[in-house]
């Protein structure tokens, strides 16, 4: 009895557009004890109708999706989100897939949060989890997902959190495709507002060096004008952080080409 009031549950919330939920929002009518209900949960599991992902949080699967184990990210992060209590916005290769950018989906579904979080991986999904203290400050808009809107960096800040977090999702190499291709429709506007909200001048240094390479010189030359008074001081800074310092830096970013980037397709 207990298992079809669950399972009638989680049917009216999947027909109400909602695709997961936490163990505090079932109602108690649903069953008679804790234990019990766990158990309901756990036989759920085991036919594929929900997927645990965090403690007490669940995904429902429609039948479509019972095969492959998991529905897509963005059918739940809003709610993931929520329940972790952690403010967050779609960043870096994921972002750069929902801008248009990038020739191929990317596998792990990336998020940028204000605090550490543990990556999931389960079948179907590999979700990965970026902590920036300065989140509040990233402009950001808004997108459809599936089931309402989401926040993603914009154009630019995704480009300048690309480059700064590059070394831990693959290298310049793995970027520079989605970054060509953000910047062919970047704004000159979205440019120096997220160049306003960075607190790193070496990112910054570092995009309007690829903005040069890439023959993107009208932005470069936005950004070295809003830039000038910072860049007049701005230590020599290596292209490519974790490679030795050597290389020229005869250039107006101060930048040690220490690397050749190339796209990685």
């Amino acid at each position: 009895m207990e298992d079809k009031r669950i399972n009638e549950w989680v049917d009216d919330r999947q027909r109400g557009g909602y695709y997961s939920f936490s163990l505090s929002e079932l109602p108690r009518s649903v069953s008679s004890s804790h234990s019990a209900l766990l158990q309901s949960l756990q036989r759920l599991q085991r036919k594929n109708r929900i997927r645990r992902l965090r403690r007490q949080f669940y995904v429902i699967l429609p039948v479509e999706y019972a095969r492959l184990g998991m529905i897509p990210a963005d059918w739940f992060i809003d709610e993931l989100m929520a329940y972790l209590g952690q403010p967050y916005y779609i960043s870096l290769l994921s972002a750069a897939n929902l801008h248009g950018a990038g020739h191929q989906q990317a596998q792990t579904y990336q998020v940028m949060t204000s605090a550490l979080e543990r990556p999931i991986e389960t079948r179907g999904l590999k979700l990965r989890f970026f902590q920036k203290k300065s989140l509040h400050k990233t402009p950001t808009r808004t997108v459809k997902g599936h089931t309402g809107m989401l926040p993603v960096s914009t154009h630019a800040a995704t480009a300048l959190d690309l480059i700064a977090y590059a070394n831990r999702i693959g290298g310049l190499d793995a970027i520079l495709t989605p970054l060509a291709e953000l910047c062919e429709e970047m704004s000159a506007e979205d440019l120096i507002e997220s160049a306003r909200q960075e607190e790193a001048l070496s990112v910054i240094q570092r995009l309007g060096w690829l903005l040069d390479k890439m023959g993107q010189n009208q932005l470069g030359d936005e950004l070295e004008a809003f830039c000038h008074d910072r860049l007049a001081g701005a230590s020599r800074v290596p292209l490519d952080p974790a490679a030795t310092r050597r290389g020229g830096s005869e250039n107006r970013w101060h930048i040690i080409e220490n690397a050749e980037p190339e796209a990685d397709v």
